[in-house]
C-alpha cells in the first residue's frame, strides 16, 4: 500500500463511517494498534450532527494559565507562523491541540475568532485537550471536540507548533490521517488507509446478522448463537 494522501473520493469514503466503525476497521487491517492511537477520555462535541471530520493533523501546543515569557511582537510573529503552517499544509486538515496547562482548559484558544481563522484557513475542526468557548458564535461547519467549556480565554498563547502532541492519550503527528466525530478521534495509519473503507463495510455486514436477530421479536439464546455463527462466516 502507498503512503500517499488519499484523494478527495477517498476521504469521502471514510467520512461515510462513524469513529467507533474506523475503529473496529482498523482492528481487521491493523490489529497491533487495537490498544493505541485513539482519545481514551471524554471530549465535549461542540455539534453532534455534524458528519465526521476526516483530514490531515496540523499540530500544536498551548497554555494559559500564565502570560507568555516572549513580548507581545514575539507572540504575534509565532502565530502568524503557525497560520503559515496550517496554510502550506495539503488539505484538508484536522487541528489537534495539546494544553499543557496542569490541568488542561484554564481558558480557551477556541472561540468565535479562532474558529473562523482557521475556518478559513482551511481546518474542518480541532481536537483539543484544551477548552472552547463562544458555542453560539462558532464558525459555521467548524466542529470543536475538547477537554472542557472555560468562559475566559486567560492568557492563552502557543507554545509551539509541528511537534508531537498527546491530546486525551491520542498520539499525534503533523500530517498524520484524523478521523474524529462526537465520539472522540483515531488516527488511521497511512499504510492501510486505504483498505479502510472496506474493513469498515465488513464489520457492518458482521454485525447485521446479530443486529437482525436481536429485532426479531423471536430472541432467544440460540438465534443469537446461529448468528454468531453467521457472522463469522461473513469475509
Amino acid at each position: 500500500m502507498t503512503d500517499a494522501p488519499l484523494n478527495d473520493q477517498e476521504l469521502s469514503l471514510l467520512g461515510e463511517f462513524d469513529t467507533p466503525t474506523i475503529c473496529n476497521a482498523l482492528e481487521i487491517v491493523c490489529p497491533e494498534r487495537r490498544a493505541l492511537g485513539f482519545t481514551v477520555r471524554h471530549l465535549h462535541c461542540a455539534f453532534p450532527a455534524l458528519a465526521p471530520m476526516v483530514g490531515y493533523a496540523r499540530t500544536a501546543r498551548v497554555r494559559a494559565a500564565a502570560p507568555p515569557a516572549a513580548g507581545n511582537q514575539d507572540q504575534t510573529a509565532r502565530r502568524l507562523a503557525y497560520y503559515r503552517y496550517i496554510e502550506d499544509a495539503p488539505g484538508p486538515t484536522v487541528m489537534v491541540i495539546e494544553d499543557i496547562d496542569t490541568p488542561p482548559g484554564f481558558g480557551s484558544w477556541w472561540g468565535e475568532v479562532h474558529s473562523n481563522v482557521h475556518r478559513a484557513l482551511g481546518a474542518l475542526g480541532v481536537v483539543t485537550s484544551g477548552s472552547m468557548r463562544d458555542l453560539d458564535v462558532i464558525a459555521e461547519g467548524f466542529q470543536l471536540l475538547s477537554g472542557s467549556v472555560s468562559p475566559s480565554h486567560g492568557w492563552v498563547h502557543l507554545v509551539d507548533c509541528g511537534t508531537e502532541v498527546n491530546v486525551h492519550g491520542m498520539l499525534t503527528c503533523s500530517g498524520d490521517l484524523v478521523h474524529a466525530d462526537r465520539h472522540g478521534a483515531v488516527i488511521i495509519p497511512h499504510g492501510v488507509a486505504r483498505q479502510v473503507a472496506a474493513a469498515a463495510r465488513l464489520c457492518m455486514r458482521r454485525e447485521k446478522p446479530i443486529l437482525d436477530a436481536c429485532k426479531s421479536g423471536d430472541f432467544s439464546v440460540d438465534l443469537i448463537a446461529k448468528a454468531l455463527a453467521e457472522a463469522e462466516d461473513i469475509h
